[in-house]
């Protein structure tokens, strides 16, 4: 469809503003295309890919959906468990393998298998573990499906979305983390539960690296289109650092609260999924904190490292990074941030 001259523009001849809210990925492909059914492939048939799985299904996101595991017992009881829910779903054909090639022609390749942290095991061994086992998915899926999206959900996500792109040799606009997606999602409810409103109403993003490093970027926080820091100074209204702190540390140290109270995360990570996979494929051309190659943004250039901005994505992966303000103290945090994932990043060789 033609794109409207007013659709970028204030008024005829006037500014362009897709050029000044949105920084361009260097390098980008363009996207597959569209003229055929829509397919997605989920690698790792655990409590989070089956939950990414399933929320894909319910809302009528693809025309077939591919499911891969090392284990082929657990896969096929996966794949008939789903596919005995045909009456009650959008008709969707579901196959599975221990076999990539079933993932021949996936639009979006979704990766959320990953080697568990033994009992007293460090965490660089922990990651040379998983770039092992990256190093037999990642090829297979790049060698069948050339054109797709590679999203990549297994952690710790940044660097094992670095190795992914390394591997995959695609364009950087084509491989994604789901990076602090969720992170931003637990901001937003702790807010509005702090001021009894609709999370949806509350515009809020955690960056940098999905972990210990993130960054809350209080200053761009906003409810219902208000800056809420602004408002309060403006208000006169007094608020401690520390409370800001708390939330932040919150959000942190959710997914461990969870995990300690029923074993593992997987609800919430796939709804967040599958908000991604539902903008990617249908170019919504939506917003969302996820980790995307960060150098040459906010200052970060001084090596290859993926984290999470606020990008636009959309049919071709990633469009853009939000050129959202930063204070002085947020870009040097989301520095530090980077410098934290480069540091463990340098040890894997790759």
């Amino acid at each position: 469809m033609h794109q409207s001259s007013s659709s970028s523009s204030l008024g005829p001849g006037g500014l362009d503003l897709t050029q000044a809210f949105f920084k361009p990925i260097k390098s980008s492909s363009q996207p597959s295309p569209t003229n055929r059914p829509t397919k997605v492939s989920v690698i790792g048939v655990g409590n989070v890919g089956m939950a990414i799985a399933q929320t894909i299904l319910t809302q009528d996101l693809v025309d077939e959906l591919a499911l891969v595991d090392a284990k082929p017992d657990k896969l096929q009881g996966e794949m008939l468990d789903l596919q005995h829910a045909a009456a009650f779903l959008p008709r969707t054909k579901i196959q599975a393998s221990v076999d990539y090639q079933v993932t021949a022609g996936s639009d979006l390749c979704i990766v959320t298998a990953g080697a568990r942290q033994n009992p007293g095991e460090s965490r660089l061994n922990l990651l040379q573990r998983n770039l092992a086992m990256y190093k037999t998915i990642i090829p297979p899926l790049a060698k069948h499906s050339p054109e797709a999206i590679l999203l990549i959900v297994s952690n710790p996500v940044d660097v094992l979305t670095y190795v992914a792109w390394k591997l995959s040799g695609f364009p950087s606009n084509r491989v994604i983390g789901s990076g602090t997606n969720l992170d931003s999602s637990r901001f937003r409810f702790l807010i509005a539960d702090h001021l009894d409103v609709n999370a949806q109403d509350v515009q809020a993003y955690i960056v940098g690296e999905h972990g210990d490093s993130s960054v809350a970027l209080w200053s761009s926080i906003s409810v219902g289109g208000v800056p809420v820091l602004s408002f309060l100074e403006r208000q006169q209204i007094v608020y401690e650092k520390e409370t800001l702190e708390k939330i932040h540390r919150e959000v942190v140290e959710s997914a461990y609260q969870v995990i300690s109270l029923k074993g593992y995360t997987s609800w919430a990570i796939g709804y967040s999924v599958a908000s991604l996979a539902r903008d990617i494929l249908r170019n919504q051309r939506r917003i969302h904190p996820v980790s995307v190659l960060a150098k040459g943004f906010y200052g970060i250039d001084f090596g290859e490292v993926f984290l999470s901005l606020p990008a636009q994505l959309g049919r071709s992966g990633v469009l853009g990074v939000t050129n959202v303000h930063l204070t002085d103290e947020e870009a040097q945090q989301l520095r530090d941030s980077a410098k934290t994932i480069l540091e463990v990043q340098s040890q894997l060789g790759v």
